[in-house]
């Protein structure tokens, strides 16, 4: 089974949204997009355990925290799931409440004309679709949530004022036990705190113990009776036996206690499942100190691959069972390889996984077809899968790690090579420091991309621009014309600059003062890897010889290995605004100007970071 679409209706800041999701999701947008509150979509009408919590939702689970009308009518939050790939176990179960489905067009066939005829086509599958509602009980003072089935609808001409009043219209519910064979899992980003891996209802562990099989009534009991009859008891540490002494002494001259010494004790819990359930914790011990410690007082990283164990364990547990696992910033004070290696293991364990990252160690072991963009307009909130047809799968793993840079930005400048990525990133360094009303191109959340030459850099317009991208390009003069399709290409960018000069560093030369170029040879002579083919002498270079000698030296220390040190440090030699070459310097400001029109998106579900996670103690 896995999760084809999610609508959601007035949750968080979502009043109306619609995510279609892959077997392999990931799921990409900037912070506060909406990535936590689809996660929690999710778990809400997913989740079986979910309605342990109580409140199941509260008054800032609606949209702009509203969830009474202008009449005073409660508003509903409204999650809607369709579910497919089922499994034979599933679709004897559900039979009853399926209805066919065209995978290619996203719909019910039922909701299209000569359905009959389409039900057997190639795509068309069966669809389990339920919905969650949610909403303010005024009688009870609370809020309530529950899931349904929804189909088929119940006739509302048939049901009476009560039934058509009641939360789910007369649906039938999705119950506990239905969720559970959905095999639904879902790891927080937060979810390390002391609820996660204590044995408290719908915990991992608990969830483990559920699954292992029969015995935890009588786990429980056997538990219970050893606290009980500790030998010795609790009680018979010397100085609380004299404490219980002086108790019972004291106690009986105002209360008929039972006779014999019994009649006052400690014991090491309040013998109840539950208050076993609240402080019962797991200890691990980790070298080099050996020494067991409750699992809180372990690292970070060492708590969420605890957390993360626990989970490979129910996957085990369900088997043949497909699991839809939901797991949110996997990379939290987890090192690079150990972020691909989790990835790894979800993305070939898992029946469907849906993730979502800010780090490109996770995002690039995903496909480009299974990569969702979130998008907003107002509120209206949407997730697609990107256009794969503009990304070759040559060019997207050759490029792995750049596109998974991109994906995370909010914009894309296409470079030619390694020299104009320096240059650029300078000169937008040094207009951060000239100018009060400038940002630079990482905190605009622009990403640098290197084509690799001046004629690959059109090519990458129409695959950045089908991930919502806006998308700058910048190259140099080329000797020959281009290509018909880099001419159509050209067009998908917002803006194209196309340089004056047929290299960069005859622009980084001719639009910089002289005395920029003199201060620049002064400081790199001094090096040791200062290229000895190309003398300086200050007192015997001519000043009209001095632009040519410029480019021979930064055309000798060009590339990775010397780049930064040359291009940089000629920048860095610029004291003014109206001293660092044109070229460049008017393209970043273009920029900067249209992404700040554009801010970056804020909600104001400010609580899909915070609310959704489970209480730290």
């Amino acid at each position: 089974m896995r999760v084809r679409q999610l609508e959601i209706e007035s949750f968080r800041g979502i009043t109306e949204g619609r995510i279609v999701f892959q077997q392999h999701t990931l799921l990409v947008g900037g912070n506060n997009i909406g990535k936590s509150t689809v996660c929690e979509a999710l778990e809400l009408v997913l989740g079986p355990e979910r309605l342990y919590r109580r409140p199941v939702i509260d008054e800032h689970d609606f949209s702009h925290g509203t969830y009474l009308g202008d009449e005073g009518d409660p508003r509903e939050i409204r999650v809607r799931a369709v579910l497919t790939d089922l499994s034979d176990e599933q679709l004897r179960r559900f039979f009853q409440h399926l209805r066919r489905w065209d995978d290619e067009e996203l719909s019910f066939i039922d909701e299209e004309p000569d359905s009959v005829q389409s039900a057997d086509d190639d795509g068309t599958v069966w669809a389990l679709p339920i919905i969650f509602v949610g909403r303010y009980d005024r009688e009870e003072d609370d809020f309530i949530g529950e899931t349904f089935f929804d189909h088929p609808l119940p006739e509302l001409d048939e049901l009476d004022e009560d039934q058509r009043a009641s939360l789910g219209s007369g649906r039938a519910q999705f119950s506990r036990a239905h969720k559970r064979l959905c095999g639904f899992i879902f790891l927080r980003a937060l979810r390390t705190g002391s609820r996660a891996l204590s044995l408290q209802r719908g915990s991992l562990l608990d969830t483990i113990l559920r699954l292992g099989g029969e015995g935890a009534a009588e786990m429980w009991q056997d538990a219970l009776g050893a606290l009980q009859d500790l030998d010795p008891a609790i009680g018979e540490i010397e100085q609380l036996k004299v404490i219980r002494e002086d108790i019972r002494t004291r106690l009986g001259k105002f209360v008929n206690l039972a006779p014999g010494e019994d009649s006052a004790a400690f014991f090491a819990s309040d013998l109840t499942r539950e208050h076993l359930r609240e402080v019962v914790r797991l200890f691990v011990a980790t070298q080099p100190s050996n020494h067991s410690v409750p699992f809180a007082k372990q690292g970070t990283g060492s708590i969420n691959l605890l957390v993360f164990a626990l989970l490979t364990i129910i996957a085990d547990l369900k088997q043949d069972q497909s699991v839809i696992f939901v797991m949110e910033e996997p990379e939290i004070a987890l090192p690079p390889h150990t972020q691909r290696r989790v990835t790894k293991y979800v993305v070939q364990q898992m029946g469907q996984s849906i993730v979502t990252s800010h780090s490109p160690y996770i995002i690039e072991q995903f496909d480009p077809e299974n990569v969702v963009i979130l998008s907003r307009d107002g509120d209206t909130f949407s997730g697609a899968p990107i256009d794969t047809t503009s990304v070759k799968p040559k060019t997207y793993r050759t490029q792995r790690r750049q596109f998974a840079e991109a994906i995370l930005s909010r914009a894309v400048l296409v470079l030619e090579g390694q020299t104009e990525m320096v240059a650029v990133h300078a000169v937008s360094s040094a207009l951060e420091q000239f100018r009060g009303d400038y940002s630079h191109v990482d905190l605009t959340g622009v990403t640098l991309f290197n084509a690799g030459n001046d004629r690959e850099v059109p090519r990458y317009a129409p695959i950045f621009k089908s991930l919502g991208k806006r998308v700058y390009g910048i190259r140099d003069k080329l000797k020959a014309p281009d290509a018909a399709d880099a001419t159509e290409n050209i067009k998908s960018f917002d803006e194209f600059w196309e340089s004056p000069e047929t290299g960069i560093e005859q622009i980084l030369v001719k639009q910089v003062p002289t005395r920029v170029m003199r201060s620049f040879l002064d400081e790199v002579v001094q090096r040791d890897d200062y290229p000895t083919s190309y003398p300086y002498v200050a007192e015997q270079v001519a000043e009209d010889d001095l632009a040519a000698l410029a480019v021979k030296v930064l055309k000798a220390r060009k590339g990775d290995a010397f780049g930064f040190g040359y291009t940089g440090t000629l920048i860095e030699q610029c004291q003014t605004e109206d001293e660092l070459p044109a070229f460049i310097r008017d393209a970043l400001l273009t920029i900067n100007e249209q992404l700040q029109d554009e801010p970056e998106l804020i909600l104001d579900d400010a609580q899909s970071a915070t609310g959704s996670a489970e209480p730290e103690e």
